[in-house]
């Protein structure tokens, strides 16, 4: 469990706050607005480079890394814990920093990693389903993992891999259900192709009309037939006279 601390830095920048106007003046010039609070001081807005925090988002800490905050000439530790998209272009909208006291322990949601074949796939033609990929956990911000990860070669049908069952240490607490299933070997469903008793049945229950008009139409077909002769005898008839 590699720690999520990194060696990035972000620099940020002051700026009005409330201010529409100003974060589209910040977006046009390439940057993007943020606010920092945390560690008993005030609220503060911000502008940093977009490309800088999706950076730091796209390593493998992610949002969970603990980097320097260069502002106004000083340096503290910070980590990401908001930030929002655009919906359709997918460009970095705005950004949330908190402020961090080593000292102090955070509670996180760190990612579930599975390694390994479980038994129930390689022998039993069953397949892994994860129900779980993060778990939340309280530590310092030296000891946040970048990610858990777990064997699950042992799993067989009827085994459950919970919580509990996670690699844990002294320095992390556990804050999920232990009881909270994260993974387990489950059949594969395959769609079973109808009987022919089955598919007979089915036509069988076919709906009733069709066929009640199809034999109004014959039955009128075969009166149509009948009463021809009668129409071509009265119609000489009318002819001779």
């Amino acid at each position: 469990m590699a720690t999520a601390i990194e060696t990035n830095v972000l620099e940020a920048h002051p700026r009005e706050s409330g201010n529409k106007n100003e974060a589209r003046r910040v977006r046009r010039e390439g940057k993007i607005p943020g606010v920092v609070y945390g560690a008993g001081k005030d609220s503060l807005s911000v502008s940093v480079d977009p490309r800088q925090v999706l950076r730091i988002l796209h390593s493998e800490s992610g949002h969970n890394t603990i980097f320097d905050l260069a502002l106004s000439g000083d340096r503290t530790k910070a980590m990401i814990v908001d930030w929002q998209f655009e919906p359709i272009k997918g460009k970095l909208l705005h950004i949330d920093l908190k402020r961090i006291a080593m000292d102090k322990a955070l509670k996180v949601n760190v990612p579930i990693v599975l390694e390994g074949e479980a038994e129930g796939v390689k022998t039993q033609g069953g397949i892994l389903e994860q129900m779980l990929r993060e778990v939340e956990i309280e530590c310092l911000p030296s000891d946040i993992p970048s990610h858990i990860d777990v064997d699950v070669t042992h799993l067989t049908f009827g085994k459950v891999l919970r919580v509990s069952d996670l690699p844990h240490s002294e320095k992390l607490t556990f804050l999920t259900d232990p009881n909270q299933p994260v993974a387990h070997v489950t059949s594969v469903k395959e769609e079973v192709a109808p009987t022919p008793e089955a598919a007979a049945a089915e036509a069988a229950a076919a709906p009733a009309e069709p066929e009640v008009i199809k034999k109004g139409k014959q039955e009128a077909e075969e009166e149509g037939a009948e009463a021809a002769p009668e129409k071509a005898e009265k119609a000489e008839k009318k002819e001779k006279k």
